[in-house]
């Protein structure tokens, strides 16, 4: 094996926790680095078309974020196997999504010079965090950690040629990008300016939804400055992004700020404790979610204050509508459809809604590559048979009132189908039923709920009829909440 794949020429490792990224892993300047690389990541026209048709950013981003985290983690780790693992499922799930911008032009999320772009905006935002809070790297250490990322890309697509092998040619190559390709697209715009606006409280905070809005008011705005701010200033000349005054001295003392917190004892901060304890629901099985509960309910208190001192009223929590009453089942219809179905968050449901899903499911469950594509040909079947029986305008999806009006219709059969399949890669041995240890395995990763049967055992006739109970609107408050309705 090269150097490209398992160190560097004086032997330093590109990969595992003695690696320059590992270095970094836990570092709090990363968030806002890593919003400043998904800025220009979505500022480059092939992949700001692949986000806006595709993700879930808008509507479900502290899942993305998690997500994002745990593939970094797995494809930064020392396991090869773990990592050829998850560069598989990566390209398989890029391998999906290609299509057509707002002007005509294509995109394929599988082009080489669009992923590698993706990988230089992470380490020239890695170089860059450094830089502006007062910790700029010395060239042998910028070397070693543009090593890893070239070995990242890769282990991606099988070489890393794409990417400039010399630093220094890196950085013409990067120069060349922002000043001839990067435009100022509308996922760029989205998450510049509206992402923080209607920003979702992830599950510790859901239930203190006035000190969320307040905290959101306040936060939002700055990063979004900060993050102009720190953009190449060529960038920002051609896309005409405004400047707020001060923000460039806002910016400076931001990652000055992130950058003490390397005073603090090692281990203090550990950023995958931090994103899990965030997705905690107050009735999850996790250990940790007792400290939450009692954490929320102390928020709750401080939401109830501020209510009382503030005109912000946050946003409404999610109440299931009784049984009885049309207006009322039709707001719960149009709640649901938007909170569940709606995974991509532009106010229709159509294929890349399901195929959000399923690659949900797939992370979530971990499956092969057999299981995952059965699960995506049972999604897309199911997606045939509600855009025949919903769809009434004929304009290839389905809006909220088109929904709304015909909810029975989702509970047909390829929907049972997708519940099969899940319960299938579920059930591991074969036998019909979940048992414990196949729960604590794969089901709790996935849907973080204890088991409720009196046997110990999930029959599968159970488990595809909560599912199906679920995703046809049915039922609120199941153990598959947290799956597709989460933050």
């Amino acid at each position: 094996m090269t150097t490209e794949t398992t160190g560097t020429a004086d032997g330093a490792p590109l990969f595992g926790p003695n690696s320059q990224f590992g270095a970094f892993f836990d570092d709090p300047r990363w968030a806002l680095a890593i919003i400043r690389a998904t800025v220009l990541e979505a500022a480059h026209p092939q992949i700001g078309a692949a986000l806006a048709d595709n993700s879930t950013f808008v509507t479900h981003p502290w899942r993305r974020l998690r997500n994002t985290f745990l593939s970094m983690r797995r494809m930064f780790g020392a396991d090869p196997a773990e990592r050829e693992r998850e560069a598989a499922r990566l390209n398989r799930l890029h391998a999906r999504m290609s299509g057509s911008d707002s002007r005509g032009r294509a995109y394929d999320a599988m082009d080489r010079a669009t992923r590698a772009w993706v990988v230089a905006t992470l380490f020239e935002s890695a170089v860059t965090m450094c830089r502006l809070s007062g910790q700029p790297l010395d060239q042998d250490t910028m070397e070693r950690m543009y090593a890893e990322y070239r070995a990242y890309l890769a282990a991606l697509d099988g070489d890393a040629g794409e990417l400039p092998e010399d630093l220094n040619d890196f950085w013409r190559y990067f120069d060349r990008v922002v000043e001839n390709e990067l435009e100022n697209t509308e996922a760029a715009r989205v998450i510049l300016y509206r992402l923080f606006d209607h920003l979702p409280a992830p599950a510790l905070l859901d239930g203190a939804p006035t000190l969320w809005a307040a905290g959101r008011a306040v936060v939002g705005p700055l990063l979004g400055a900060i993050t102009v701010a720190s953009l190449p200033e060529s960038y920002r000349r051609r896309a005409g992004l405004p400047e707020m005054p001060g923000a460039a001295t806002l910016m400076q003392g931001a990652y000055l700020a992130a950058g003490l917190t390397r005073f603090l004892p090692e281990g203090w901060i550990n950023a995958e404790s931090i994103i899990e304890a965030l997705s905690l629901s107050p009735d999850s099985d996790d250990p940790r979610a007792r400290t939450a509960t009692a954490l929320r309910a102390r928020m709750k208190r401080a939401s109830a204050l501020l209510r009382l001192l503030t005109p912000l009223s946050g946003d409404a929590d999610f109440e299931p509508a009784p049984s009885g009453g049309t207006d009322k089942n039709r707001r719960s219809a149009e709640e649901f459809f938007h909170r569940v179905l709606d995974q991509t968050g532009d106010g229709h449901l159509d294929w890349p809604d399901l195929a959000a899903m399923a690659r949900e499911l797939s992370t979530r469950l971990d499956l092969d590559e057999p299981e995952e594509t059965r699960l995506y040909d049972a999604f897309a079947a199911w997606w045939r048979e509600l855009q025949a029986a919903l769809d009434t305008d004929g304009d290839g999806r389905v809006s909220a009132e088109e929904y709304a009006t015909a909810v029975p219709s989702l509970a047909g059969p390829a929907l049972i189908r997708v519940a099969e399949v899940l319960f299938d890669a579920t059930d591991k041995d074969g036998n019909g039923s979940i048992d414990a240890d196949e729960y604590r395995t794969l089901f709790r990763t996935a849907f973080h709920r204890d088991l409720t049967t009196a046997d110990g055992a999930y029959g599968k006739s159970d488990f595809v009829g909560d599912f199906v109970a679920f995703m046809a609107g049915r039922r609120a408050g199941t153990p598959y909440d947290p799956l597709l309705a989460d933050a």
